[in-house]
């Protein structure tokens, strides 16, 4: 599984208080990143639960 932050990101960071061993907050972009390129399978539940609370719809998740 792959977690993708797009360019609809707010930077609220709520991904980030969710799960920031997957998350983080990018100063310079402004924006959330994701720390892995394959997610790890402890980490999969959240990330779909970040992305069904993303405000912005921001994060895409690919199976």
């Amino acid at each position: 599984m792959k977690v993708i932050v797009t360019s609809q990101c707010m930077g609220d960071r709520n991904c980030n208080n969710l799960c920031p061993e997957v998350f983080e907050y990018d100063e310079d972009q402004l924006k959330s990143t994701v720390k892995f390129e394959e997610i790890p399978d402890q980490y999969k539940e959240v990330c779909r639960r970040a992305a069904a609370e993303c405000g912005a719809d921001a994060i895409e998740i690919v199976e």
